[in-house]
């Protein structure tokens, strides 16, 4: 059972009503109402399982992360493949109890594996799964900008970029996390395979039970996906068009879903489908219109991706100020101490001890003063100012509880890069390394927050004790950022040249891509700065007028909400994900995006509204068990075959047969296997 340390003593007001229904219908279609507060949650098959899923996730995530082919091992390999070792440690593990009726009372058994531990493993193997951004600066001015950095400042930078986040969230839980409304939708994926792993009810009649549902989904998504991943890589984008006209450009630019518009292409590879966006069964109807909407607008003149993104974040204050600022207004009030709704989650949440605000304050100082303190004392290798730390976390504190509110209630979260690398280029211009810090601690410690406050939801979700979710997530914080930075700390001192490609083989698979986009990125931010490109030295300096036009936007949908209150469909224009819709464009391509709309548009309309209650057992499962069998399969491929170089050569395997869509249109120039217009 739970701890003192986690179990509030007052309980009047711990009362619930299993019929009260939860103000988001996702959530009260999947969320359980109810509440064991008996189960055992600090275990000593928690802290063995959830140690060793952060351990080898991080490390091998970091290991394969400087390879030509990044390998990335998700969460959800972990959380699946702890269930049978937990069963396995309950029925062997002796049952003993140490110490037994003192406050030290300890047993390497307590009963049977239970969901609540499972959760918390999981939060560890996010820690794992999570790449810790600030790697990219140790390559850069290690084995780029050629500068020295011992192991003390690259551990104490690595750990301050996660931690610093950690103080964001908790400053902004009672926004974020306890209101209702905000329900975080990717984190209902995870309480239905929590549910199903751990589903004791009995299989309705002629039907099957959600446990079965996601073992029969996982297994035939893992034999599925030999095919896209090995054996007919075709099926990544299926652009059927251009086999009707195999020597038309203009036809092959129209269909090509990776190197054209996509029109009527379609991925049948569900990391196709759901690597950008995240999952499409995960994503309200109306994000996905939005999403739908932007990409069919904007796509046509994708020149103006920086304009956009300058739109975006202008768009999400204003929007949030409008639409969301009587809410924000209310929960600030209720944090002094005035009146206060809650749900039925937030009132079983309340037997338990909530983590104080000072912990949070603690953090916040403590880190803040080590940020600077590295920032001053090895100014020579990262170049970023005091004064220049203090204004990252400004933008990142400023930016943390729009974009979260975004986040939390469309599954889609705009990012801060463009706008930190803008600021302290125009600012602090010619200095690249400082430019990486300034982007990490203003735009990774806000996307480090909004991890946090999610995996906090799901803590809420599942009645985790909050102290004890505080603890998992430190934890497994620390031990991810030691093994992540001895990773990599490790490998740039024994593979000769890493990351230098005008010096490694042309065979080697150590040629850092992600790596070299982050240094080619401090390049041209840090080193040339947006005053040649947007400023008074550019010839760009009007994409400057998008910020003006983001925030009006939103402006104007207010205005159309206000004046016509009875059309409901005008308050779900939803700017700021219309106009972020492509920001990952590039590396996205058109297919993704496609692929990705039709089957949201499926499960989020289609399903949800006709077969609802299929939905409400099922659909996050299917997204779980997809999820988990082509993780599991791309491991497998990329162990057994891919590291040996082992490939199929044949026609299923040209890609997605559009040879012609990346050649010119304009007459006259010669490109080899073009045709000269």
């Amino acid at each position: 059972m739970s701890s003192r340390f986690d179990i509030e003593s007052k309980k009047s007001d711990t009362e619930v009503n299993e019929d009260e229904e939860c103000p988001v219908k996702q959530v009260e279609l999947t969320v359980s109402k109810t509440d064991d507060p008996t189960l055992p949650v600090v275990t000593f098959r928690m802290w063995v399982l959830g140690i060793l899923s952060c351990v080898v996730l991080s490390f091998v995530n970091q290991f394969f992360w400087y390879r030509t082919q990044p390998l990335s091992v998700t969460s959800i390999s972990a959380q699946i493949a702890v269930v049978p070792l937990g069963h396995f440690m309950a029925r062997v593990l002796p049952t003993r109890v140490f110490f037994k009726d003192t406050r030290f009372e300890f047993s390497m058994n307590r009963g049977p594996f239970n969901i609540k531990e499972h959760v918390l493993i999981t939060i560890f193997a996010n820690s794992g799964a999570g790449t810790v951004y600030a790697t990219h600066i140790l390559s850069a001015v290690k084995l780029m900008y050629k500068r020295k950095l011992g192991f003390l400042p690259a551990i104490l930078l690595m750990l301050t970029t996660q931690v610093l986040g950690f103080g964001w969230a908790g400053l902004f839980r009672k926004f974020l996390v306890e209101p209702a409304e905000m329900w975080w939708p990717s984190n209902l994926v995870q309480v239905s395979l929590f549910s199903a792993l751990h589903e004791k009810s009995k299989r309705p009649k002629g039907a099957t039970t959600r446990t079965q549902f996601f073992v029969i989904v996982m297994i035939s998504g893992m034999a599925y996906y030999v095919l896209p991943g090995y054996m007919f890589s075709m099926l990544t984008s299926f652009a059927w068009m251009c086999w009707l006209a195999p020597k038309s450009i203009f036809v092959q630019q129209l269909g090509s879903g990776m190197n054209g518009l996509g029109i009527a292409a379609f991925g049948f590879d569900w990391s196709t489908i759901s690597s950008y966006l995240g999952s499409p069964l995960a994503s309200p109807w109306f994000a996905t219109a939005n999403i739908a909407v932007g990409f069919v607008i904007i796509i046509t003149f994708f020149a103006m991706t920086y304009g956009l993104g300058f739109a975006t974040l202008s768009a999400t204050i204003v929007h949030v100020l409008l639409f969301h600022g009587r809410e924000i207004w209310a929960q600030s009030k209720s944090a002094f101490g005035a009146g206060k709704k809650i749900d039925i989650h937030s009132r079983l949440m309340r037997k338990y001890k909530s983590v104080p605000m000072w912990w949070f304050h603690i953090i916040l100082v403590v880190n803040i003063a080590l940020i600077i303190f590295i920032c001053e004392y090895y100014n020579e290798s990262l170049q970023l100012p005091w004064w220049g730390v203090l204004l990252a976390c400004a933008i990142s504190i400023l930016f943390t509880l729009p974009i979260g509110i975004i986040t939390a209630t469309t599954n889609q979260q705009p990012g801060l890069n463009i706008i930190t690398e803008y600021i302290i280029g125009y600012m602090y211009p010619e200095r690249p390394v400082a430019n990486m810090c300034f982007k990490v601690y203003g735009y990774i410690s806000m996307a480090q927050a909004l991890t946090f406050l999610a995996d906090f939801k799901l803590g809420h979700y599942m009645k985790i004790p909050p102290r004890t979710m505080f603890m998992a997530q430190m934890v497994g914080t620390f031990i991810s950022v030691l093994v992540y930075t001895v990773t990599a700390w490790w490998l740039m001192g024994t593979i000769p040249d890493l990351c230098d490609t005008s010096e490694l083989p042309s065979d080697s698979p150590w040629t850092c891509p992600m790596d070299n986009v982050f240094y080619d990125a401090s390049v041209i931010w840090g080193l040339l700065g947006p005053r040649r490109i947007f400023g008074n030295l550019g010839e760009y300096s009007n994409v400057n007028w998008f910020f003006l036009g983001g925030a009006i936007a939103p402006f104007l949908v207010w205005l159309a909400h206000k004046a016509f209150p009875g059309q409901t469909w005008i308050r779900l224009i939803h700017m700021p994900v219309l106009l972020g819709s492509t920001s990952m464009m590039p590396p996205a391509t058109a297919v993704n995006f496609t692929s990705w709309i039709a089957v949201g548009f499926i499960s989020g309309y289609i399903i949800y509204r006709y077969k609802q209650d299929w939905w409400k057992r099922y659909n996050y499962v299917f997204s779980g068990g997809l999820d988990a069998g082509t993780a599991f399969m791309t491991i497998l491929l990329f162990l057994t075959l891919g590291s040996n170089n082992i490939s199929l050569t044949w026609w299923g395997n040209n890609v997605e047969g559009c040879p012609l869509a990346g050649c010119p249109t304009a007459k006259g120039i010669i490109v080899k296997g073009c045709p000269v217009l």
